[in-house]
């Protein structure tokens, strides 16, 4: 277990990011758990054993993702696979949030994953590793009066312009879009919907190819999503 490798994910209290964590040990990888909800982070923790850490991080703060990376190196010596999967959303319709909600969600989003993404580059450098965002079919067209849709264009955005950037690295980047998802971003449960561990299972299929192999984008929907 000392040697295997480091994966860190961020909103990996519950969702998709927790779907991954439990895939991630199951694939043999020692795991670095970080959301603000240190309470679920710690349940999760227990469940998955002695190769999993849990780290209470808002990734809208610079400290604390650079904080993130170095609890990893520190308990685990690497960092093999980073993550940045934080994010939430909002009601459609311009007038349907709160400005304060729109900010959260904006830093959460999009400044939270470049921080991730940044505080992560010189670990993963030495381990010639892999950065993973999460971003959404909303970021592959623009749904109508969706502030979320926008954060998500973003990141499609930053996932190309971190791949070229890490260029010759070594360094593999892979945005995961998933459509429709049956996670805590949603209040109605629905049978049309993906279940977060179709999402995990992905995120492990692009981390599991041969280092020739740089898979940049996994866009997932269900079956029955039209658009």
């Amino acid at each position: 277990m000392a040697d295997s490798p480091v994966f860190v994910i961020t909103g990996a209290s519950s969702g998709i990011g927790a779907a991954t964590a439990c895939r991630a040990v199951e694939a043999g990888y020692r795991v670095v758990l970080a959301a603000r909800s240190k309470d679920k982070l710690d349940a999760l923790v227990s469940d998955l054993g002695d190769g999993a850490l849990a780290v209470e991080t808002d990734v809208t703060e610079w400290d604390a993702n650079e904080a993130l990376i170095a609890t990893a190196l520190d308990a685990f010596g690497q960092v093999d696979v980073v993550f940045a999967n934080a994010g939430f959303g909002a009601a459609r319709g311009w007038l349907n949030e709160t400005p304060e909600h729109w900010r959260a969600m904006v830093l959460t989003n999009v400044l939270g994953a470049a921080y991730t993404v940044r505080a992560a580059i010189p670990a993963l450098k030495e381990s010639r590793g892999h950065v993973l965002l999460t971003g959404s079919v909303a970021g592959r067209r623009v749904m109508p009066g969706s502030l979320y849709s926008a954060t998500k264009w973003a990141v499609t955005a930053m996932a190309e312009a971190v791949r070229i950037d890490l260029n010759g690295t070594g360094i593999r980047t892979t945005l995961i879009s998933p459509g429709g998802t049956e996670t805590p971003f949603f209040d109605n449960p629905s049978e049309g919907r993906l279940e977060a561990d179709d999402i995990a299972r992905a995120v492990l299929y692009a981390v599991s190819q041969p280092a020739r192999v740089d898979v940049n984008e996994i866009l997932v929907r269900p079956t029955a999503q039209e658009a």
